[in-house]
C-alpha cells in the first residue's frame, strides 16, 4: 500500500512539474515520471525477503524462495536510458538558452511566424 501511494505521488507531482512552460521544470518532471515508473515496475515484481537468485553448483534451477530478478534487470536498465536521455535533454536545453536566452517555452518562437493581429495590437 505503501509503494502505492508512493508512487501515485510522484506521478502527481512529475504531471504537475510537466504542466510549466518552464523547460528545465518539464525535464524534472519527466525525470521524476521515469523514477515513478522504475518504483511501479519493481513494486510489481513482489518485493520478497527472499535469497538473490543465485543456482548452486550442478542445479538447475534455484532451490528454496528466492527474489525476482527481471523487475530488477528491467529498472536497471530503464535508469541507465532514463539518466541518458535526461543529460541529452540538459545539453539541448542549455544549447537552447545559450542560443535564445530564455527556458520559457512561449518565448521559443523563433521559427513560428509573428501574428499580424498581435503585431498591430502593441
Amino acid at each position: 500500500m505503501l509503494l502505492a501511494l508512493s508512487v501515485g505521488v510522484l506521478v502527481a507531482a512529475s504531471v504537475y512539474l510537466m504542466l510549466d512552460r518552464n523547460i528545465l521544470r518539464f525535464l524534472f518532471g519527466l525525470a521524476l515520471l521515469s523514477n515513478a515508473v522504475n518504483l511501479l515496475i519493481f513494486a510489481s515484481g513482489r518485493l520478497t525477503p527472499g535469497a538473490p537468485p543465485l543456482i548452486d553448483a550442478g542445479e538447475y534451477a534455484p532451490t528454496g524462495v528466492v527474489a525476482n530478478a527481471l523487475p530488477q534487470a528491467l529498472v536497471l536498465t530503464a535508469i541507465v536510458i532514463g539518466f541518458g536521455l535526461l543529460a541529452f535533454t540538459l545539453a539541448l536545453v542549455y544549447r537552447t538558452f545559450m542560443t535564445l536566452g530564455t527556458v520559457n517555452s512561449d518565448e521559443m518562437r523563433v521559427a513560428e511566424p509573428v501574428d499580424a493581429g498581435k503585431e498591430a495590437g502593441k
